[in-house]
Protein backbone atom coordinates (compact mmCIF):
# COMPACT_ATOMS: atom_id res chain seq x y z
CA UNK A 1 0.00 0.00 0.00
CA UNK A 2 3.02 2.14 0.96
CA UNK A 3 4.62 1.43 -2.77
CA UNK A 4 0.90 1.93 -4.14
CA UNK A 5 0.30 5.22 -2.47
CA UNK A 6 3.81 6.78 -3.62
CA UNK A 7 3.20 5.81 -7.32
CA UNK A 8 -0.01 7.24 -6.88
CA UNK A 9 1.83 10.67 -5.40
CA UNK A 10 4.41 10.56 -8.31
CA UNK A 11 1.53 10.28 -11.21
CA UNK A 12 0.04 13.30 -9.59
CA UNK A 13 3.02 15.80 -9.85
CA UNK A 14 3.50 14.70 -13.08
CA UNK A 15 0.14 15.47 -13.80
CA UNK A 16 0.44 18.81 -12.41
CA UNK A 17 3.54 19.63 -14.10
CA UNK A 18 1.98 18.37 -17.58
CA UNK A 19 -0.85 20.87 -16.72
CA UNK A 20 1.24 23.81 -15.70
CA UNK A 21 3.35 23.47 -18.84
CA UNK A 22 0.46 23.41 -20.38
CA UNK A 23 -1.24 26.77 -19.47
CA UNK A 24 2.69 28.54 -19.81
CA UNK A 25 2.26 27.16 -24.12
CA UNK A 26 5.23 24.85 -22.65
CA UNK A 27 5.78 21.81 -25.06
CA UNK A 28 7.53 18.77 -23.99
CA UNK A 29 9.80 17.52 -26.83
CA UNK A 30 8.58 13.70 -27.65
CA UNK A 31 11.68 11.58 -28.16
CA UNK A 32 13.06 10.25 -31.93
CA UNK A 33 12.10 6.63 -32.91
CA UNK A 34 15.52 5.45 -34.17
CA UNK A 35 15.72 3.04 -36.84
CA UNK A 36 18.12 1.19 -38.35
CA UNK A 37 18.52 1.16 -42.25
CA UNK A 38 20.69 -1.80 -43.64
CA UNK A 39 22.20 -0.56 -46.76
CA UNK A 40 24.26 -2.67 -48.45
CA UNK A 41 24.89 0.73 -50.67
CA UNK A 42 25.79 3.19 -47.81
CA UNK A 43 29.53 4.66 -47.93
CA UNK A 44 28.39 5.67 -44.33
CA UNK A 45 28.25 4.38 -40.95
CA UNK A 46 26.47 5.70 -37.88
CA UNK A 47 23.26 8.11 -37.12
CA UNK A 48 22.35 10.37 -39.97
CA UNK A 49 23.17 13.92 -39.42
CA UNK A 50 22.63 17.29 -40.88
CA UNK A 51 19.55 18.79 -42.89
CA UNK A 52 18.25 15.41 -43.83
CA UNK A 53 17.99 14.31 -40.07
CA UNK A 54 16.82 17.49 -39.24
CA UNK A 55 13.75 16.42 -42.13
CA UNK A 56 13.07 13.14 -40.90
CA UNK A 57 12.32 14.34 -37.63
CA UNK A 58 10.72 16.70 -38.79
CA UNK A 59 8.21 15.09 -40.40
CA UNK A 60 8.55 11.55 -39.03
CA UNK A 61 9.85 11.79 -35.61
CA UNK A 62 12.62 9.31 -36.28
CA UNK A 63 16.22 8.95 -35.92
CA UNK A 64 18.10 7.00 -38.87
CA UNK A 65 20.93 5.02 -37.75
CA UNK A 66 22.46 3.55 -41.20
CA UNK A 67 24.58 -0.01 -40.84
CA UNK A 68 26.35 -0.42 -44.41
CA UNK A 69 27.30 -4.07 -45.80
CA UNK A 70 30.90 -4.97 -44.47
CA UNK A 71 32.58 -8.44 -44.21
CA UNK A 72 30.52 -10.12 -42.23
CA UNK A 73 27.39 -8.12 -42.21
CA UNK A 74 24.94 -9.93 -43.86
CA UNK A 75 25.37 -13.18 -42.23
CA UNK A 76 25.36 -11.56 -38.81
CA UNK A 77 22.05 -9.82 -39.17
CA UNK A 78 20.71 -12.81 -40.61
CA UNK A 79 21.63 -15.14 -37.94
CA UNK A 80 20.49 -12.68 -35.64
CA UNK A 81 16.97 -13.23 -37.36
CA UNK A 82 17.00 -9.02 -38.14
CA UNK A 83 17.69 -7.50 -40.78
CA UNK A 84 16.85 -4.19 -40.14
CA UNK A 85 13.68 -2.05 -40.25
CA UNK A 86 14.36 -1.00 -43.62
CA UNK A 87 16.45 -2.66 -45.59
CA UNK A 88 18.30 -1.75 -48.66
CA UNK A 89 19.67 -4.26 -51.01
CA UNK A 90 22.90 -3.94 -53.85
CA UNK A 91 21.50 -6.64 -55.64
CA UNK A 92 18.54 -8.24 -56.15
CA UNK A 93 20.17 -11.83 -56.47
CA UNK A 94 21.06 -14.63 -53.63
CA UNK A 95 21.38 -12.30 -50.40
CA UNK A 96 17.99 -10.81 -51.18
CA UNK A 97 16.17 -13.87 -52.28
CA UNK A 98 17.20 -15.75 -49.40
CA UNK A 99 16.10 -13.72 -47.43
CA UNK A 100 12.68 -13.59 -48.73
CA UNK A 101 13.15 -17.28 -48.40
CA UNK A 102 13.68 -16.86 -44.88
CA UNK A 103 10.90 -14.78 -43.95
CA UNK A 104 13.38 -11.70 -42.97
CA UNK A 105 11.15 -9.02 -45.13
CA UNK A 106 7.63 -7.44 -44.77
CA UNK A 107 5.10 -8.44 -47.25
CA UNK A 108 3.81 -5.21 -48.11
CA UNK A 109 0.28 -6.82 -48.73
CA UNK A 110 -0.48 -7.89 -45.48
CA UNK A 111 -3.63 -6.66 -43.92
CA UNK A 112 -3.60 -3.97 -46.81
CA UNK A 113 -0.05 -2.65 -45.23
CA UNK A 114 1.39 -0.98 -48.66
CA UNK A 115 -2.42 0.40 -49.32
CA UNK A 116 -2.46 2.21 -46.36
CA UNK A 117 0.59 3.69 -45.38
CA UNK A 118 2.22 3.57 -48.93
CA UNK A 119 -0.49 4.59 -50.95
CA UNK A 120 1.80 6.61 -53.12
CA UNK A 121 3.86 3.64 -54.08
CA UNK A 122 1.16 1.09 -54.43
CA UNK A 123 -0.33 3.36 -56.69
CA UNK A 124 2.21 4.85 -59.13
CA UNK A 125 4.89 1.88 -58.74
CA UNK A 126 2.62 -1.15 -60.20
CA UNK A 127 5.46 -2.44 -62.96
CA UNK A 128 8.09 -2.60 -60.18
CA UNK A 129 5.92 -3.81 -57.48
CA UNK A 130 5.06 -7.09 -59.96
CA UNK A 131 8.61 -7.21 -61.28
CA UNK A 132 9.50 -7.53 -57.57
CA UNK A 133 6.62 -9.95 -56.50
CA UNK A 134 8.45 -12.36 -59.42
CA UNK A 135 11.79 -11.93 -57.93
CA UNK A 136 11.51 -13.92 -54.13
CA UNK A 137 9.67 -17.23 -55.51
CA UNK A 138 6.69 -16.69 -52.57
CA UNK A 139 4.76 -14.20 -54.92
CA UNK A 140 4.36 -11.44 -52.38
CA UNK A 141 5.73 -7.75 -52.74
CA UNK A 142 8.39 -7.50 -50.52
CA UNK A 143 9.30 -4.00 -51.90
CA UNK A 144 10.47 -2.39 -55.24
CA UNK A 145 13.73 -2.18 -57.05
CA UNK A 146 15.67 1.90 -57.91
CA UNK A 147 15.13 4.30 -60.73
CA UNK A 148 11.62 3.76 -61.57
CA UNK A 149 10.27 5.50 -64.50
CA UNK A 150 6.61 5.61 -65.39
CA UNK A 151 7.31 5.16 -68.72
CA UNK A 152 10.44 3.78 -70.75
CA UNK A 153 10.75 5.56 -73.71
CA UNK A 154 14.30 6.73 -73.28
CA UNK A 155 17.33 6.39 -72.22
CA UNK A 156 18.92 7.12 -68.70
CA UNK A 157 21.43 10.47 -68.75
CA UNK A 158 25.05 9.24 -69.13
CA UNK A 159 27.47 9.15 -66.37
CA UNK A 160 30.32 7.60 -67.83
CA UNK A 161 31.26 10.54 -69.41
CA UNK A 162 35.20 10.70 -69.47
CA UNK A 163 35.15 14.12 -67.87
CA UNK A 164 38.95 15.33 -67.69
CA UNK A 165 40.75 18.94 -66.67
CA UNK A 166 39.39 20.91 -70.03
CA UNK A 167 41.43 24.02 -68.64
CA UNK A 168 44.75 21.84 -68.65
CA UNK A 169 43.54 20.17 -72.10
CA UNK A 170 43.12 23.26 -73.56
CA UNK A 171 46.62 24.57 -72.25
CA UNK A 172 48.08 22.07 -74.30
CA UNK A 173 46.39 22.36 -77.52
CA UNK A 174 43.49 20.23 -77.95
CA UNK A 175 45.52 17.48 -78.84
CA UNK A 176 43.27 13.90 -80.44
CA UNK A 177 42.82 11.07 -78.27
CA UNK A 178 41.87 7.87 -79.74
CA UNK A 179 42.33 5.11 -77.78
CA UNK A 180 43.66 4.56 -73.89
CA UNK A 181 47.48 4.88 -75.06
CA UNK A 182 46.60 8.51 -76.16
CA UNK A 183 45.14 9.02 -72.83
CA UNK A 184 48.08 7.69 -70.88
CA UNK A 185 50.15 10.43 -73.45
CA UNK A 186 47.44 12.96 -72.01
CA UNK A 187 47.94 12.76 -68.38
CA UNK A 188 51.84 12.51 -68.75
CA UNK A 189 51.72 15.92 -70.15
CA UNK A 190 48.58 17.26 -68.00
CA UNK A 191 51.57 16.46 -64.88
CA UNK A 192 54.41 17.97 -66.51
CA UNK A 193 52.19 21.41 -66.39
CA UNK A 194 50.39 20.94 -63.45
CA UNK A 195 52.88 18.71 -61.30
CA UNK A 196 51.19 19.49 -57.91
CA UNK A 197 47.56 20.26 -56.71
CA UNK A 198 46.18 23.50 -55.07
CA UNK A 199 47.81 22.36 -51.36
CA UNK A 200 51.10 21.51 -52.39
CA UNK A 201 50.77 17.57 -53.15
CA UNK A 202 51.67 15.66 -55.85
CA UNK A 203 48.86 15.27 -58.70
CA UNK A 204 48.13 11.97 -60.26
CA UNK A 205 45.42 11.06 -63.25
CA UNK A 206 43.65 9.31 -61.39
CA UNK A 207 42.53 8.10 -57.73
CA UNK A 208 40.86 4.74 -56.76
CA UNK A 209 39.29 3.60 -54.41
CA UNK A 210 38.63 -0.11 -53.36
CA UNK A 211 35.51 0.40 -51.12
CA UNK A 212 32.99 -0.47 -54.37
CA UNK A 213 34.96 -3.08 -55.01
CA UNK A 214 32.74 -6.30 -55.65
CA UNK A 215 33.35 -9.74 -58.13
CA UNK A 216 36.48 -7.67 -59.63
CA UNK A 217 38.20 -4.48 -59.19
CA UNK A 218 35.28 -1.89 -59.68
CA UNK A 219 37.33 0.91 -61.72
CA UNK A 220 38.86 -1.84 -63.60
CA UNK A 221 36.06 -3.67 -64.76
CA UNK A 222 33.80 -0.48 -65.17
CA UNK A 223 36.62 1.28 -67.66
CA UNK A 224 35.57 -1.69 -69.87
CA UNK A 225 32.54 -0.62 -69.83
CA UNK A 226 32.95 2.83 -70.33
CA UNK A 227 35.18 2.67 -73.54
CA UNK A 228 33.54 -1.01 -74.98
CA UNK A 229 29.98 -0.51 -73.51
CA UNK A 230 30.08 -4.14 -72.34
CA UNK A 231 28.08 -4.29 -68.89
CA UNK A 232 29.75 -5.95 -65.71
CA UNK A 233 28.45 -9.41 -65.04
CA UNK A 234 29.55 -11.48 -62.46
CA UNK A 235 33.13 -12.68 -63.51
CA UNK A 236 33.36 -10.69 -66.76
CA UNK A 237 31.53 -8.85 -68.95
CA UNK A 238 28.01 -8.91 -71.03
CA UNK A 239 27.91 -7.65 -74.37
CA UNK A 240 23.95 -5.51 -74.64
CA UNK A 241 24.43 -5.69 -78.29
CA UNK A 242 24.39 -9.78 -78.89
CA UNK A 243 24.72 -11.16 -75.49
CA UNK A 244 28.41 -12.88 -75.38
CA UNK A 245 29.73 -13.18 -71.91
CA UNK A 246 33.59 -12.12 -71.72
CA UNK A 247 35.35 -14.22 -69.15
CA UNK A 248 37.49 -11.76 -66.88
CA UNK A 249 40.15 -13.83 -66.74
CA UNK A 250 40.60 -14.65 -70.59
CA UNK A 251 44.10 -13.41 -71.58
CA UNK A 252 42.47 -11.11 -74.16
CA UNK A 253 39.35 -10.08 -72.07
CA UNK A 254 38.54 -6.31 -71.60
CA UNK A 255 39.22 -6.83 -67.74
CA UNK A 256 42.67 -7.79 -68.33
CA UNK A 257 43.49 -5.15 -70.83
CA UNK A 258 42.17 -2.67 -68.52
CA UNK A 259 44.47 -3.80 -65.62
CA UNK A 260 47.13 -3.48 -67.76
CA UNK A 261 46.35 -0.08 -68.26
CA UNK A 262 46.22 0.88 -64.87
CA UNK A 263 49.33 -0.78 -64.25
CA UNK A 264 50.88 1.20 -67.33
CA UNK A 265 49.35 4.41 -65.22
CA UNK A 266 50.69 3.34 -61.82
CA UNK A 267 54.28 2.47 -63.16
CA UNK A 268 54.20 6.21 -64.81
CA UNK A 269 53.54 7.75 -61.63
CA UNK A 270 49.99 8.79 -63.15
CA UNK A 271 47.49 6.41 -60.62
CA UNK A 272 47.46 7.64 -57.25
CA UNK A 273 49.54 5.37 -54.87
CA UNK A 274 46.88 5.13 -52.10
CA UNK A 275 44.16 3.67 -54.41
CA UNK A 276 44.07 0.10 -52.97
CA UNK A 277 43.49 1.58 -49.58
CA UNK A 278 42.01 4.94 -50.07
CA UNK A 279 38.33 5.54 -49.11
CA UNK A 280 35.68 7.44 -51.25
CA UNK A 281 35.94 10.37 -49.38
CA UNK A 282 39.60 10.61 -48.96
CA UNK A 283 39.49 10.27 -53.09
CA UNK A 284 37.12 12.59 -53.13
CA UNK A 285 39.16 14.98 -51.09
CA UNK A 286 42.26 14.77 -53.22
CA UNK A 287 39.62 15.29 -56.67
CA UNK A 288 38.72 18.81 -55.14
CA UNK A 289 41.69 20.04 -54.34
CA UNK A 290 42.63 19.57 -58.27
CA UNK A 291 44.86 16.47 -57.26
CA UNK A 292 43.32 14.31 -60.07
CA UNK A 293 42.88 14.93 -63.73
CA UNK A 294 40.59 12.53 -65.20
CA UNK A 295 37.47 10.08 -64.40
CA UNK A 296 35.19 8.22 -66.31
CA UNK A 297 32.16 8.88 -63.64
CA UNK A 298 30.90 12.18 -63.76
CA UNK A 299 30.00 11.78 -59.79
CA UNK A 300 33.53 11.65 -59.46
CA UNK A 301 34.24 14.36 -61.52
CA UNK A 302 32.57 16.89 -63.06
CA UNK A 303 30.05 16.98 -59.92
CA UNK A 304 32.57 17.23 -57.51
CA UNK A 305 35.49 19.32 -59.32
CA UNK A 306 32.99 21.93 -60.25
CA UNK A 307 32.83 24.87 -58.08
CA UNK A 308 32.10 27.85 -58.21
CA UNK A 309 35.49 28.77 -57.06
CA UNK A 310 37.18 26.80 -59.68
CA UNK A 311 35.26 28.17 -62.66
CA UNK A 312 36.11 31.99 -61.20
CA UNK A 313 39.91 30.87 -61.72
CA UNK A 314 39.27 28.85 -65.18
CA UNK A 315 39.65 25.42 -63.74
CA UNK A 316 37.16 23.02 -65.23
CA UNK A 317 36.52 19.38 -65.68
CA UNK A 318 34.09 18.06 -68.16
CA UNK A 319 34.04 15.33 -70.93
CA UNK A 320 35.97 14.29 -73.28
CA UNK A 321 35.50 11.10 -74.45
CA UNK A 322 38.19 9.14 -76.62
CA UNK A 323 37.28 8.60 -80.45
CA UNK A 324 37.55 4.81 -80.49
CA UNK A 325 35.28 4.43 -76.76
CA UNK A 326 31.29 4.01 -77.05
CA UNK A 327 30.14 3.88 -73.30
CA UNK A 328 27.29 2.03 -72.00
CA UNK A 329 24.14 4.10 -71.03
CA UNK A 330 20.92 2.33 -69.03
CA UNK A 331 17.91 2.70 -70.67
CA UNK A 332 14.41 3.49 -68.96
CA UNK A 333 12.69 1.02 -66.96
CA UNK A 334 9.11 0.59 -65.07
CA UNK A 335 10.07 -2.16 -63.77
CA UNK A 336 13.05 -0.91 -61.35
CA UNK A 337 16.37 -1.99 -60.67
CA UNK A 338 17.91 -4.48 -59.06
CA UNK A 339 18.65 -2.10 -56.14
CA UNK A 340 15.72 -2.70 -54.08
CA UNK A 341 14.03 -1.23 -51.01
CA UNK A 342 12.35 -3.47 -48.68
CA UNK A 343 11.79 -3.33 -45.29
CA UNK A 344 12.51 -5.93 -42.29
CA UNK A 345 10.29 -8.47 -41.06
CA UNK A 346 10.71 -8.10 -37.80
CA UNK A 347 10.40 -4.11 -37.15
CA UNK A 348 8.41 -2.79 -34.55
CA UNK A 349 7.62 0.28 -37.08
CA UNK A 350 6.55 -1.54 -40.20
CA UNK A 351 3.50 1.94 -40.71
CA UNK A 352 6.40 3.97 -39.99
CA UNK A 353 8.74 2.68 -42.54
CA UNK A 354 6.05 2.47 -45.18
CA UNK A 355 5.39 6.21 -44.41
CA UNK A 356 9.09 6.89 -45.14
CA UNK A 357 9.54 4.93 -48.41
CA UNK A 358 6.19 6.41 -49.73
CA UNK A 359 7.04 9.89 -49.01
CA UNK A 360 10.86 8.88 -50.75
CA UNK A 361 9.14 7.75 -53.49
CA UNK A 362 7.19 10.60 -54.24
CA UNK A 363 8.28 13.66 -57.12
CA UNK A 364 8.87 15.28 -54.14
CA UNK A 365 10.83 12.96 -52.16
CA UNK A 366 12.97 12.07 -54.89
CA UNK A 367 13.64 15.91 -55.31
CA UNK A 368 14.95 16.18 -52.08
CA UNK A 369 17.25 13.48 -51.89
CA UNK A 370 19.03 14.84 -55.03
CA UNK A 371 18.72 18.66 -54.11
CA UNK A 372 18.16 19.06 -50.23
CA UNK A 373 14.69 20.61 -48.96
CA UNK A 374 12.18 22.10 -51.21
CA UNK A 375 11.69 26.06 -50.32
CA UNK A 376 15.47 26.11 -48.74
CA UNK A 377 17.47 25.00 -51.76
CA UNK A 378 14.85 24.22 -55.03
CA UNK A 379 11.38 25.28 -55.86
CA UNK A 380 8.83 25.34 -58.70
CA UNK A 381 8.13 28.93 -60.97
CA UNK A 382 4.47 29.57 -61.83
CA UNK A 383 4.82 27.87 -64.76
CA UNK A 384 6.17 24.44 -62.82
CA UNK A 385 9.78 24.72 -64.39
CA UNK A 386 11.97 23.94 -61.87
CA UNK A 387 14.56 25.97 -60.02
CA UNK A 388 16.99 26.62 -58.00
CA UNK A 389 17.33 29.47 -55.13
CA UNK A 390 20.78 30.88 -54.73
CA UNK A 391 21.47 28.56 -51.63
CA UNK A 392 20.70 26.04 -54.01
CA UNK A 393 22.94 26.95 -56.62
CA UNK A 394 25.85 26.95 -53.96
CA UNK A 395 25.11 23.55 -52.80
CA UNK A 396 24.36 22.15 -56.05
CA UNK A 397 28.13 23.56 -57.29
CA UNK A 398 29.16 22.72 -54.00
CA UNK A 399 28.62 19.42 -52.01
CA UNK A 400 30.64 20.72 -49.20
CA UNK A 401 28.97 23.76 -48.44
CA UNK A 402 28.91 24.79 -45.52
CA UNK A 403 25.12 25.16 -43.81
CA UNK A 404 25.67 26.09 -40.58
CA UNK A 405 23.36 28.47 -39.18
CA UNK A 406 20.99 28.36 -41.97
CA UNK A 407 17.39 28.29 -41.04
CA UNK A 408 14.72 25.84 -42.41
CA UNK A 409 11.29 26.48 -41.43
CA UNK A 410 9.56 23.02 -42.22
CA UNK A 411 6.21 23.54 -45.07
CA UNK A 412 5.16 20.35 -42.83
CA UNK A 413 4.75 21.47 -39.46
CA UNK A 414 5.74 25.03 -39.44
CA UNK A 415 8.73 25.21 -37.31
CA UNK A 416 11.75 26.41 -37.82
CA UNK A 417 15.44 24.99 -37.19
CA UNK A 418 18.83 25.99 -37.83
CA UNK A 419 21.58 23.29 -39.89
CA UNK A 420 24.53 22.50 -39.43
CA UNK A 421 27.46 20.34 -40.84
CA UNK A 422 28.40 20.48 -44.85
CA UNK A 423 25.71 19.95 -47.78
CA UNK A 424 26.67 16.56 -48.31
CA UNK A 425 26.75 15.55 -44.37
CA UNK A 426 23.39 16.07 -44.52
CA UNK A 427 22.50 13.81 -47.78
CA UNK A 428 20.58 11.24 -47.01
CA UNK A 429 23.45 8.13 -46.48
CA UNK A 430 21.32 5.13 -47.63
CA UNK A 431 22.50 6.13 -51.13
CA UNK A 432 19.91 4.77 -53.36
CA UNK A 433 16.77 6.47 -55.66
CA UNK A 434 13.41 5.93 -55.97
CA UNK A 435 12.34 7.63 -59.49
CA UNK A 436 14.91 7.82 -62.43
CA UNK A 437 16.01 11.01 -62.57
CA UNK A 438 15.58 11.28 -66.25
CA UNK A 439 11.91 10.81 -66.40
CA UNK A 440 9.56 14.04 -66.81
CA UNK A 441 9.04 15.25 -62.99
CA UNK A 442 4.92 14.48 -63.04
CA UNK A 443 4.66 17.63 -60.63
CA UNK A 444 6.47 19.82 -63.08
CA UNK A 445 5.80 21.94 -66.20
CA UNK A 446 5.33 18.15 -68.24
CA UNK A 447 8.84 18.72 -69.86
CA UNK A 448 11.71 18.99 -67.67
CA UNK A 449 12.79 15.30 -66.08
CA UNK A 450 14.29 15.88 -62.42
CA UNK A 451 18.10 15.95 -63.67
CA UNK A 452 18.69 19.26 -63.36
CA UNK A 453 20.80 19.89 -66.93
CA UNK A 454 17.55 19.82 -68.08
CA UNK A 455 16.20 22.83 -66.78
CA UNK A 456 15.50 25.88 -68.63
CA UNK A 457 16.67 28.21 -65.06
CA UNK A 458 19.87 25.56 -65.74
CA UNK A 459 20.76 25.54 -68.99
CA UNK A 460 20.43 29.50 -69.63
CA UNK A 461 22.04 30.27 -66.36
CA UNK A 462 25.45 33.09 -66.93
CA UNK A 463 28.36 30.52 -67.71
CA UNK A 464 32.02 30.83 -67.19
CA UNK A 465 34.25 31.55 -70.40
CA UNK A 466 36.21 28.02 -69.40
CA UNK A 467 32.65 26.67 -69.74
CA UNK A 468 31.74 28.45 -73.43
CA UNK A 469 35.22 27.12 -74.02
CA UNK A 470 34.29 23.53 -73.98
CA UNK A 471 31.12 24.07 -75.87
CA UNK A 472 32.37 26.11 -78.41
CA UNK A 473 35.04 23.16 -79.23
CA UNK A 474 32.52 20.37 -79.10
CA UNK A 475 29.57 21.70 -80.67
CA UNK A 476 27.62 20.85 -77.40
CA UNK A 477 25.75 22.45 -74.49
CA UNK A 478 26.05 19.90 -72.01
CA UNK A 479 27.66 16.75 -71.42
CA UNK A 480 24.79 14.68 -72.85
CA UNK A 481 24.42 16.72 -76.00
CA UNK A 482 27.79 15.95 -76.54
CA UNK A 483 27.21 11.98 -75.75
CA UNK A 484 24.50 11.90 -77.75
CA UNK A 485 26.27 14.02 -80.85
CA UNK A 486 29.37 11.41 -80.84
CA UNK A 487 28.71 9.21 -84.35
CA UNK A 488 31.02 7.02 -86.19
CA UNK A 489 31.88 7.28 -90.20
CA UNK A 490 28.33 5.44 -90.59
CA UNK A 491 26.69 7.96 -88.91
CA UNK A 492 25.97 5.47 -86.16
CA UNK A 493 25.60 6.65 -82.60
CA UNK A 494 29.02 6.09 -80.69
CA UNK A 495 27.45 4.73 -77.04
CA UNK A 496 25.87 1.64 -76.48
CA UNK A 497 22.21 0.66 -74.66
CA UNK A 498 21.95 -1.41 -71.93
CA UNK A 499 18.11 -1.94 -72.15
CA UNK A 500 15.64 -2.27 -68.92
CA UNK A 501 15.04 -5.60 -68.74
CA UNK A 502 12.87 -7.64 -65.73
CA UNK A 503 15.99 -9.47 -64.65
CA UNK A 504 16.75 -10.87 -61.38
CA UNK A 505 20.22 -12.72 -60.75
CA UNK A 506 19.95 -16.60 -60.50
CA UNK A 507 20.09 -19.07 -57.21
CA UNK A 508 23.56 -20.43 -56.25
CA UNK A 509 23.85 -23.24 -54.45
CA UNK A 510 25.64 -23.58 -51.69
CA UNK A 511 28.89 -24.93 -52.84
CA UNK A 512 28.78 -22.59 -55.99
CA UNK A 513 28.25 -19.62 -53.50
CA UNK A 514 31.52 -20.73 -51.39
CA UNK A 515 33.97 -21.15 -54.69
CA UNK A 516 32.43 -17.86 -56.18
CA UNK A 517 33.60 -15.88 -52.65
CA UNK A 518 36.48 -17.49 -52.73
CA UNK A 519 37.34 -16.80 -56.33
CA UNK A 520 36.21 -13.38 -56.11
CA UNK A 521 38.60 -12.26 -53.31
CA UNK A 522 41.04 -13.71 -55.09
CA UNK A 523 40.08 -11.85 -58.09
CA UNK A 524 40.39 -8.63 -56.30
CA UNK A 525 43.78 -9.06 -54.02
CA UNK A 526 45.39 -10.34 -56.87
CA UNK A 527 44.24 -7.35 -59.67
CA UNK A 528 45.75 -4.76 -57.21
CA UNK A 529 48.55 -6.75 -56.59
CA UNK A 530 49.09 -6.32 -60.27
CA UNK A 531 47.80 -2.72 -60.53
CA UNK A 532 50.63 -2.02 -58.08
CA UNK A 533 53.49 -4.34 -59.75
CA UNK A 534 56.66 -2.89 -61.18
CA UNK A 535 57.89 -4.24 -63.92
CA UNK A 536 55.90 -6.45 -66.26
CA UNK A 537 57.23 -9.54 -64.73
CA UNK A 538 55.79 -8.59 -61.52
CA UNK A 539 52.31 -8.17 -63.23
CA UNK A 540 52.63 -11.66 -65.00
CA UNK A 541 53.31 -13.66 -62.03
CA UNK A 542 50.32 -12.06 -59.80
CA UNK A 543 47.82 -12.20 -62.97
CA UNK A 544 49.25 -16.05 -63.56
CA UNK A 545 48.86 -16.78 -59.69
CA UNK A 546 45.34 -15.53 -60.13
CA UNK A 547 44.03 -17.52 -62.49
CA UNK A 548 45.82 -20.85 -61.26
CA UNK A 549 44.18 -19.86 -57.67
CA UNK A 550 40.62 -19.11 -58.78
CA UNK A 551 40.83 -21.99 -61.16
CA UNK A 552 42.01 -24.00 -57.90
CA UNK A 553 38.55 -22.66 -56.45
CA UNK A 554 36.01 -24.00 -59.07
CA UNK A 555 36.60 -20.68 -61.67
CA UNK A 556 34.86 -22.80 -64.41
CA UNK A 557 31.81 -23.22 -62.71
CA UNK A 558 31.57 -19.81 -61.78
CA UNK A 559 31.73 -19.05 -65.33
CA UNK A 560 29.16 -21.36 -67.20
CA UNK A 561 27.09 -19.42 -64.30
CA UNK A 562 27.49 -16.29 -65.93
CA UNK A 563 27.07 -17.55 -69.25
CA UNK A 564 23.75 -19.42 -68.48
CA UNK A 565 22.44 -15.64 -66.85
CA UNK A 566 24.00 -13.86 -70.01
CA UNK A 567 22.07 -16.18 -71.91
CA UNK A 568 18.84 -15.81 -69.67
CA UNK A 569 19.33 -11.74 -70.44
CA UNK A 570 20.02 -12.17 -74.44
CA UNK A 571 16.51 -14.02 -74.32
CA UNK A 572 14.64 -11.04 -72.18
CA UNK A 573 15.88 -8.69 -74.28
CA UNK A 574 15.04 -10.50 -77.44
CA UNK A 575 11.25 -11.36 -75.81
CA UNK A 576 11.21 -7.03 -75.28
CA UNK A 577 12.03 -6.69 -78.88
CA UNK A 578 14.54 -4.08 -77.51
Amino acid sequence: MKKLTAILLVCAMLLGAGAALAETGAETEEPAIRLDVYSQLANYSGVQGGWSAVLMKDMFNVEINIIPEQDGTYATRMESGSLGDIVVWGANGTDYQNAVQKGMLLDWEQFDLGKTYAPYIMENYQAALESNRSIGGDDKIHGFGFNVAFSADAHQSFFYTWDIRWDLYKELGYPEVYDLDDMVELFTQMKEICPTDEIGNETYALSSWPDWDGNMVMYVKALGTAFYGYDELGFGHYNPENGEFLSCLDDDSVYMECLRFFNKLYRAGLLDPGSSTNTYDKMSEKLKNGGTFWSIFNYAGSMAYNTEKHLSEGKYMYSLVPEDATPIVYGLGSTGGNRIWSIGNYTQYPELCLKILNWLATPEGSMTMWYGPKGLTWDYDENGGMYFTELGKLTSSDSSYNMAGVQWTSPYTGKTYELSGTYNDGSLQINNTTLSKDMINPDGNGIETFNKDTWASVVTATTYPIQEDWREKTGAVLADDYMESRVDEYGDKKYVVMPDIPYAEGEKSSDLDLKWKNCAKTVKDYSWRAINAKTDGEFNFHVSEMKRLCESYGYAECVAWCEQEAARMWELTQQMGQ
